[in-house]
């Protein structure tokens, strides 16, 4: 005789797994129209996803490279702008997102039952997607702005750092997903949180000019996304191969906070929904 199973109860965390694995249809469906359809309210379609970073980029170039001069000694620092930019944003979207997936979808959550997880994965696909062509015009923009870099086979090493980039914003959002699902207020906090993180991680100036402890720089090149522009930039603007202790940190924050933002997010499987 089988066992009764209250409805609505959080399964083991592999059978969470197994049942993600079973509505993988559904996630790469669902993330595939809702790119077609993102922007479709626009005049100008998806091309916004194109012209946002590239009007960042403007914006941050007249005031920190040519107003604060905070390029000077930076090789190619039109590039070296670009890259961080462009790679910013595909994090600061999949993050922001995926944080707000399960509090924006709080009327589908309370009328099916499935895998709370299926929302935030969605979400970080759909972010994949998007990024594909901006990822390929910072490409391109890099090779028509002088001064012109050439094409290595270095530049096939940004599939790796973009798709070790994609599993670390899916675990941030997995965990920040869970948190705003209970305490709406840290929406407020995240924009914050994410322009911090911005300025922190040497889009627009570099590390050694300003800090020159050691040990505090030795920190600060800690921070995942910067190791993701910095592997980049070295592949694309320097072709230089990135040393392994920047696959190494990047690797270790991006399975370390999917594995971190699964479980916890499972564990709050039964509490979405509520209130």
């Amino acid at each position: 005789m089988r066992r009764l199973t209250r409805v609505g109860a959080r399964p083991g965390f592999l059978d969470y797994l197994v049942q993600l694995w079973d509505f993988r249809e559904f996630i790469f469906y669902d993330a595939r129209a809702r790119v077609q359809s993102g922007t479709r309210r626009d005049r100008l379609g998806s091309a916004w996803l194109l012209l946002n970073p590239i009007f960042n980029g403007l914006t941050y170039f007249v005031i920190f490279g040519l107003l604060l001069q905070t390029g000077h000694g930076i090789e190619n620092y039109v590039g070296y702008l670009v890259i961080g930019i462009f790679i910013f944003q595909g994090t600061s979207g999949a993050i922001t997102s995926g944080a707000r997936s399960i509090h924006s979808n709080k009327a589908v959550v309370q009328a099916f039952n499935f895998p709370r997880a299926t929302l935030p994965i969605g979400v970080n696909i759909r972010e994949m997607m998007s990024n594909v062509p901006l990822i390929l015009a910072m490409l391109l923009i890099i090779t028509l702005i002088p001064p012109v870099e050439k094409i290595t086979w270095l530049w096939f090493m940004i599939i790796p750092a973009v798709m070790l980039q994609a599993i670390f914003n899916l675990g941030v959002g997995l965990i920040l997903a869970r948190v705003i699902s209970r305490v709406h207020d840290a929406t407020h906090l995240l924009p914050f949180f994410m322009r911090a993180w911005m300025y922190g991680s040497a889009i627009f100036y570099s590390y050694e000019r300003f800090v020159t402890h050691p040990d505090i720089l030795a920190i600060m090149k800690l921070n995942p996304l910067f190791n993701v522009i910095d592997i980049i930039r070295n592949c694309v603007l320097y072709a230089q191969p990135p040393t392994w202790q920047s696959w190494a940190t990047l690797s270790v924050w991006a399975f370390g906070a999917l594995l971190v933002g699964m479980v916890f997010f499972w564990q709050g499987e039964e509490s979405y929904g509520r209130g």
